[in-house]
């Protein structure tokens, strides 16, 4: 397993080595050792799973402290762009954000720590997208950034994707209220 460190500190892009042969193929999609050595000392305490159809736009999600979710997100089926925007307001990178394709071809997963908003872009028909997170979910401490904000300036890479009304309606980045 590789881990890469992105250009905004924090996220992580976990790499596994893939045994493949005739009859199908093998990876560890998670090792607490692996993470250990990177100071990275989590605790699961809650796994979800989504279906999506191409173009569907989910995000930009985040849950505010004390129930600030740590992610590792993965693609069992079909391929995403996944999308992260730092809302730590003390950092350097505050209002950047990060993109990468995860699909179940690459097998690739990505580490969101606490502190970053989250969303992704279905890029294929009826893709699976697997979360494991740090903390379980907390309807008062959710918060969301609007998907197509101006300044972010984010490049989902298609036009008129399918969102949910609550996404829609999200708040702007700048007038994000967070904790953080």
């Amino acid at each position: 397993m590789e881990i890469v460190k992105t250009p905004i500190e924090g996220p992580l892009v976990i790499k596994p080595k893939i045994f493949a042969d005739h009859r199908g193929y093998f990876f560890e999609s998670w090792s607490k050792m692996t993470f250990e050595k990177e100071e990275l000392h989590l605790n699961f305490v809650q796994d979800n799973q989504s279906l999506s159809a191409k173009g569907v736009l989910r995000g930009l999600h985040f849950q505010n402290p004390p129930f600030a979710q740590g992610k590792l997100v993965s693609v069992i089926k079909g391929a995403v762009l996944d999308v992260v925007v730092d809302i730590r307001k003390e950092s350097a990178t505050f209002g950047k954000y990060f993109s990468l394709v995860l699909s179940g071809e690459n097998n690739t997963s990505f580490w969101i720590p606490p502190g970053f908003a989250h969303g992704f872009i279905t890029l294929e028909e009826d893709t699976i997208f697997s979360y494991k997170c740090t903390e379980i979910y907390n309807k008062q401490s959710e918060g969301s950034i609007v998907w197509n904000d101006k300044d972010l300036n984010i490049d989902w890479g298609m036009e008129n994707p399918i969102v949910s009304l609550k996404d829609a309606e999200s708040p702007t980045f700048s007038k994000l209220s967070t904790q953080f």
